[in-house]
């Protein structure tokens, strides 16, 4: 019984460094991000406007969604488990704001729903 206890021991301890990186040598982590190849995508943007809405929910701001200019995906084995992430940069405006700024937002979307990870103004 002791053995099998070891063995399935040893074997999620192997389970859990290789998930952690891909490669030993290099460091390459399994989980990447990528860039969007079209961040007016109409899924991107429905992402982005989510953001944008759950911050001013949160934060009782009142910004308005102009753009994404750009935005990446994560990518790996945790997207088969965890769902999608999205790393997005938005550009919104703050009501009577002349000019927009930009946000960096993450998202996590999931069969069940989405759910906002992140928020906050880049300064440039």
């Amino acid at each position: 019984m002791a053995f099998k206890y070891h063995s399935l021991l040893v074997f999620l301890l192997v389970s859990i460094l290789a998930t952690a990186t891909f490669d030993g040598v290099k460091g390459t982590s399994l989980i990447a991000w990528l860039p969007l190849q079209n961040p007016n995508d109409p899924h991107v943007v429905e992402n982005a406007k989510f953001a944008v809405a759950e911050h001013n929910k949160e934060a009782k701001t009142s910004l308005v969604f102009i753009t994404v200019v750009k935005g990446e995906r994560q990518s790996g084995e945790s997207q088969l488990i965890f769902g999608s992430k999205y790393r997005l940069l938005i550009s919104a405006k703050d009501g009577g704001a002349t000019a927009p700024k930009n946000y960096q937002a993450v998202v996590s979307e999931r069969r069940w729903g989405k759910e906002l990870i992140s928020f906050q103004e880049i300064k440039a």
